[in-house]
């Protein structure tokens, strides 16, 4: 019996995800490219943006209206925050049979209220919003199985929610005493010129930025809060490191009477035993970034601290792909019906 195909629109390909997108789906082994889309880019070949792309026939960039929705089965919205809304309500009233990951900050947030207070205006698209399922999958599985549109998680959030979230909900530690000390790679910021990303203004540093009101604050909050069954409002500072791709988070807990280190790796051991993209390493290990470049891996470390009573979590996953598009495409093929890691057993690129 021949297996089923795909038929797969990248909205936003110029961009870094949409890159991404087009690296991990040329190879996965039932999906068609049918339509990749940009603004400033449309008119010109893949290989013309992402010389990477050369020697692969892909579709020529186009802009959103051109794209033929009778011809496709989902498409990956890998456009600016903000922007979303309107795109896929309009492309659901031209193709309600469409399936659709939003790669953007959009419908991420169940509460319309605090989109508008953390984005600035009202969200245009309630009713979509009240159907969209949070894309963690280790998380919301079922859900997202049956899911039309699937809200991918922030690469910092996804880093933070993957080792906390389980510890919240066995009371493994007190939620209220979470510090995240989280490191992005430069392709966090996306593509655009901007001159505080120039190589002389990122190299040989690091600092600190959205410091006490990131916007990935209100996911936390959202997902913290949900775990624990009432509000929780976690400590959270980014900082730009001069690397290309990587998240690395350290994330200081306090633990539970009685449980300690031991306790709080035991939880993460047995939540993500069975799962394919998360790997516990033994208590005391720490990953590096270099461990899952490249990979939908994320990789989590336990540490004692040497205060009684306090353990220090290490999280690291690679921005463009766990963070974002690896994430996307595992989405994808929950909501097409497909194997969950087709496409995706990538091993890290290291050194």
């Amino acid at each position: 019996m021949t297996e089923s195909r795909a038929r797969i629109a990248i909205l936003g390909a110029s961009g870094y995800t949409g890159a991404e997108l087009v690296r991990l789906l040329v190879r996965h082994p039932r999906v068609d490219i049918v339509a990749l889309t940009a603004d400033r880019k449309a008119g010109q070949s893949m290989a013309e943006v992402f010389p990477q792309f050369a020697p692969l026939s892909l579709p020529v960039l186009t802009t959103i209206d051109e794209v033929d929705w009778s011809k496709v089965d989902l498409a990956f919205c890998a456009l600016p925050h903000g922007t979303t809304q309107q795109v896929i309500k309009k492309v659901f009233e031209t193709a309600p049979h469409i399936k659709m990951v939003d790669l953007s900050a959009d419908f991420r947030l169940r509460d319309p209220g605090a989109y508008e207070q953390w984005y600035g205006h009202p969200h245009q698209a309630l009713e979509l919003q009240q159907e969209a399922v949070y894309g963690i999958v280790e998380l919301y599985r079922a859900d997202i199985r049956k899911a039309r549109l699937v809200a991918n998680p922030g690469c910092y959030t996804t880093t933070a929610i993957l080792p906390v979230v389980p510890l919240i909900e066995a009371g493994a530690i007190e939620p209220d005493h979470i510090v995240i000390d989280a490191k992005s790679g430069v392709t966090g910021a996306g593509r655009s010129a901007k001159e505080s990303l120039l190589y002389t203004e990122v190299t040989d540093g690091m600092h600190a930025y959205g410091v006490g009101g990131h916007r990935h604050m209100a996911e936390l909050d959202q997902e913290y809060s949900k775990a624990a069954g009432r509000s929780i409002v976690p400590s959270f500072t980014p900082h730009l490191i001069p690397m290309s791709r990587g998240i690395y988070a350290t994330i200081y807990v306090k633990t539970g009477a009685g449980i300690g280190a031991e306790g709080v790796h035991r939880v993460l051991a047995d939540f993500y035993k069975a799962e394919p993209f998360v790997h516990v390493l033994p208590l005391g290990q720490v990953p590096q970034s270099r461990f899952v470049k490249g990979s939908n891996m994320t990789f989590l470390g336990v540490v004692a601290d040497r205060q009684p009573g306090r353990v220090i979590i290490i999280s690291t996953l690679d921005n463009l792909v766990k963070g974002a598009s690896g994430q996307a495409v595992q989405n994808m093929n929950l909501v097409l019906g497909f194997p969950e890691t087709l496409g995706l057993e990538q091993v890290a690129m290291f050194p």
